[in-house]
């Protein structure tokens, strides 16, 4: 079992920046990807990030490439992701998540993640 907290979210105006944390807790293993998703009003929940536990594997949605950083501190059991240069268009719900089973690949579908944050609100004024 793992549980995932996320904070950081707030709102910012166009140009700034924002650190969201996800504080894991449970059994991990480096094999576990870890992701963030976001989730606009009236949209699909989107992939923003991933990474391995281990830190392998980073990979980013094309709309944030360049502006967001996903990390994590294994030592304190914590993900984040950095967002720089934010825009109106990143305004919605982050979660964070995470996947159990094993791939080789970067994991982008939220149907492969298995557990979930209660999502941290951003908003991006212009």
């Amino acid at each position: 079992q793992v549980q995932l907290v996320e904070s950081g979210g707030g709102l910012v105006q166009a140009g700034g920046s924002l650190r969201l944390s996800c504080a894991v807790s449970g059994r991990i293993f480096s094999s576990y990807t870890m992701g963030w998703f976001r989730q606009a009003p009236g949209k699909e929940r989107e992939f923003v990030s991933t990474m391995k536990w281990s830190g392998a594997n980073t990979d980013y949605a094309d709309s944030v490439k360049g502006r967001f950083t996903i990390s994590r501190d294994n030592a304190e059991n914590m993900v984040y992701l950095q967002m720089n240069s934010l825009r109106p268009e990143d305004t919605a719900v982050y979660y964070c998540a995470a996947a159990t089973a094993y791939s080789t690949r970067r994991m982008k579908n939220q149907y492969q993640y298995d557990y979930w944050g209660q999502g941290t609100q951003v908003t991006v004024s212009s």
